[in-house]
């Protein structure tokens, strides 16, 4: 379900669960917009980095016929990114409520170094 982004737009929340099984499935392309160095951190296998400070939606991966999720640290910057992506145009809306530390809370696998 959409509501209204508190940055601009709409946004639609994703739990953790639902990001996992459509990664596993092939539906989802996972977009992270933490910095490098949070991602060399730790990372979701799969997500594609794209930092939200260097913000360009014009360079934004092709999602292939996939959803286009934002993810980021706690589920703020990507709510920016949404907003970001739709005010450029685009029509993605869909984060992943909790971000990273709600993946790591629900006990799923992250990559290190």
């Amino acid at each position: 379900m959409s509501e209204r982004n508190p940055f601009g737009g709409t946004i639609s929340h994703l739990s953790p669960s639902e990001v996992r099984q459509g990664l596993a499935d092939g539906s989802i392309l996972l977009v992270d917009v933490r910095e490098p160095n949070e991602i060399q951190a730790e990372r979701i296998p799969g997500a594609v980095s794209f930092p939200l400070s260097t913000w360009n939606p014009a360079a934004l991966p092709d999602p292939a016929g996939k959803r286009l999720v934002f993810s980021c640290r706690s589920g703020q910057r990507s709510q920016q990114a949404a907003a970001a992506a739709q005010k450029a145009g685009l029509a993605y809306e869909e984060h992943m409520k909790g971000g990273i530390l709600g993946w790591r809370e629900a006990g799923f696998d992250v990559e290190r170094g």
